[in-house]
């Protein structure tokens, strides 16, 4: 048989199969009162509606439909929700029946086999590694304990940016010279070194770098895993005649960054194992010891996929915050204005700003809410299934249905916010409680883990660059927020940025460099 011909019955029994499983779906649930559907295609279902970025195209579809409506990604039921109220009934009234998450096959292999904090079903498995997630490197004892990590690695990039500022200005010959700087990727940097300085005491960016091969792949990885991840990114996730035919490639991809993952995680347990304790402050040295004390619950699995989970989750969002909000400060330098100014009141120019600071600093909290408001990290919330049979706004959403809520849509639903599309940190000016309407980290027992950290991180990083130097745009223009596509929320165009040390921080920003 030739290779033509093989193919053409591999073809023809996959379409035969596709369609008796659609059409058993659709006559299973004909009679079932399901939410409103826009009209769907053979085979692909509403697979054909959904352009990039997918946050937007589900949020033109429940313009039209409503903000529960129902879809078919291929043969997958999906339920889209973006309703700041039925939300709340997902992850409150019915949280236990949503518990799951969705199995989709490219990513069996860069989450562990679903094992990923993230990934996993709710189950013993999934409550083993959150608790230890949780307790042992999330909690707020843990997060103090590394505040010097996150406060080192953030001087080190404010040192490097005044250095190469220096250096230009010897050359240019002014002290008002501004510097050009690509912000998406030193923030990149910046949140990979944080990360797993945090995790394995290991840089991946800048000076003193340890073994250059190692750290290279394992950055490349990291990399790669953001731009092929997302809710619908993969078409064979959805129309399985394509993993039967080899159509695509990023499944293959994915398989081989959850290869690196894992041996590269277990090398680096092996190095700690190794230091015999030299390494004692490192999160995989925590569950190290935490293993000797329980081997059952804690074994080098769970140790990968705890650090593997926190790289993935806690990278990308972060940087991403941040340009988001360097963005917006640059298209309205008068909140810059008022920000620095706040700073400078509450720490002034003798010292740098600590994580301490942050209570002080309520405009600046303002600010973030508003970043997270209108750029949240996860644009649609990680993906979940439902494990039984759900009522849920009058409808009826059948056992097995993939839901996706779209938070990207309720943060700018107009019935809950003044001037939705508009960046105004003043909103939040003496009202916290406005922020109790956002969910940039989901809700219910599925709530990322790992919000602490990222208000942390993105506030130390932002107060940073607010205090230490002035900013402007490249040019008059304003600066372009068109969206990007992916797991996270990235600008389409990477931010760069103009920039020149505060003079009132020179000396402070000197001795960093001494």
């Amino acid at each position: 048989m030739t290779i033509l011909s093989y193919q053409t019955v591999l073809l023809s029994i996959a379409i035969l199969v596709l369609t008796k499983i659609i059409l058993t779906y659709a006559n299973k649930n004909k009679s079932k009162n399901l939410p409103p559907s826009p009209p769907a295609l053979p085979f692909v279902g509403h697979l054909h509606l959904l352009k990039k970025p997918l946050h937007q195209a589900l949020a033109r579809i429940s313009n039209q439909y409503g903000p529960i409506t129902y879809l078919r990604f291929g043969t997958r039921p999906v339920l889209v929700v973006s309703s700041r109220s039925l939300a709340e009934q997902c992850f409150t009234t019915h949280d236990m029946a949503f518990a799951d998450r969705v199995r989709l096959p490219s990513i069996k292999h860069v989450t562990f086999d679903y094992h990923h904090i993230g990934a996993a079903n709710y189950g013993p498995h999934w409550r083993n590694v959150r608790q230890i997630a949780a307790v042992e490197v999330l909690s707020a004892q843990r997060l103090h304990a590394f505040s010097d990590v996150r406060v080192g690695e953030v001087r080190d990039m404010a040192r490097r940016l005044f250095q190469s500022w220096k250096n230009a200005s010897i050359r240019s010959k002014g002290s008002d010279y501004f510097e050009k700087v690509d912000l998406k990727t030193k923030l990149f940097e910046l949140s990979l070194n944080v990360m797993m300085t945090m995790i394995a005491g290991k840089r991946f960016y800048g000076e003193n770098i340890e073994d250059l091969d190692q750290t290279k792949q394992f950055r490349e990885a990291v990399e790669e895993f953001f731009s092929l991840s997302g809710p619908a990114s993969n078409a064979e996730d959805f129309l399985p005649i394509l993993r039967i035919l080899g159509v695509g490639g990023a499944s293959k991809k994915l398989d081989h960054l959850g290869e690196i993952n894992k041996e590269m995680t277990q090398k680096l347990i092996d190095e700690h194992r190794k230091a015999g304790g030299e390494k004692k402050k490192t999160m995989i040295a925590n569950l190290l010891e935490l293993q000797k004390e329980n081997p059952e619950k804690c074994n080098d699995k769970t140790i990968q996929v705890i650090a593997v989970s926190l790289l993935q989750a806690g990278t990308d969002t972060s940087s991403n915050s941040v340009e988001w909000a360097m963005t917006l400060l640059l298209n309205n330098p008068q909140v810059l204005k008022k920000a620095a100014a706040e700073i400078d009141a509450h720490v002034g120019s003798e010292r740098l700003i600590q994580e301490s600071d942050m209570s002080n600093l309520p405009y600046l909290h303002c600010i973030l809410n508003e970043v997270l408001r209108l750029y949240p990290g996860g644009p649609l919330l990680v993906p979940h299934q439902s494990r039984e049979e759900v009522s849920l706004g009058g409808y009826e959403i059948p056992q097995g249905t993939m839901l996706l809520v779209n938070a990207y849509h309720i943060h700018r639903d107009p019935s809950l916010w003044d001037e939705p599309t508009k960046f105004k940190p003043e909103r939040f000016e003496g009202k916290a409680e406005l922020a109790k309407r956002m969910i940039p980290f989901g809700m219910g027992r599925r709530r990322c883990p790992g919000e602490g950290l990222a208000i942390r991180e993105v506030g130390l990083i932002l107060g940073t660059f607010v205090q230490c130097f002035d900013w402007e745009r490249i040019g008059e223009e304003f600066i372009d927020l068109t969206e990007g596509s992916g797991l996270s929320l990235p600008k389409a165009v990477p931010l760069e940025a103009m920039y020149r040390p505060r003079h009132a921080m020179m000396k402070v920003l000197s001795s960093l460099s001494t």
